[in-house]
């Protein structure tokens, strides 16, 4: 699940243009290691995070856990 999460959210982050930076600021996140971290399968966010990021870009939850 992870890795998938991580390439379904660096897909979305440069779809739309976004630096890590940018889409941790958006995301109200403070470190934008952490997205790298996300996106790299070795961590995955909260679930409050999670719900964040799908509303950003517009996707399921389940989309980006790869449960389509």
């Amino acid at each position: 699940m992870k890795k998938v999460f991580g390439k379904r959210l660096k897909e979305l982050r440069l779809q739309n243009g976004l630096t890590q930076q940018k889409l941790a600021a958006k995301i109200l996140i403070r470190h934008h290691s952490s997205i790298g971290a996300w996106e790299a399968g070795i961590n995955m966010p909260g679930s409050d995070v999670l719900a964040r990021i799908a509303d950003l870009f517009d996707v399921s939850t389940d989309y980006l856990l790869g449960r389509e």
